[in-house]
Formats: C-alpha cells, structure tokens, sequence
C-alpha cells in the first residue's frame, strides 16, 4: 500500500505542475491574441489612412496585386488538354 500511496502523491504533485503550466500558457496567449488585435487595428488604420492619402496609387497596386495573384492561380490550376 506504501508503494501506491506514494504513486498518488507524485501523480498529484505532476498533476499540479501540469495544471501550473497549463494556466500560465493559457495567460500567456490571452495576452498575445490582445497584443495580436491591438497590431491588427493599427495597420488597418494605417491602411485607411494610406488609402485615403494616395487613392490612386492605393487603386494601381490593388490592381497589380490582382493581376499577379491572377497569374499565379492560373499557372498552378491544372490545364485543360
């Protein structure tokens, strides 16, 4: 009985560490995911304000990026024999 109780205890104190751990990485992601949208709301708003700064330059690379994204899709979908 001596060897099972002691079992226990040590599968409590791993069960306690695990715990420990599992709390201060679920702490740590809450804070990465509000750093991660506080990033995200600042580059969209330097986005918009990029935008609105430069709209005709804005529309050129919209559609450069359109057209290069166009030619990688159509170079990767298979061809129709």
């Amino acid at each position: 009985m001596e060897t099972i109780d002691k079992l226990a205890n040590v599968a409590e104190e791993f069960a306690g560490e695990i715990s420990h751990a599992a709390h201060q990485t679920a702490q740590a992601v809450g804070e990465k995911s509000g750093q991660l949208i506080d990033m995200e709301q600042k580059a969209m708003k330097n986005c918009r304000a990029s935008i609105r700064d430069y709209p005709i330059a804005s529309v050129g690379i919209a559609l450069a990026a359109g057209f290069v994204l166009a030619q990688l899709t159509r170079s990767c979908s298979p061809r129709k024999k």
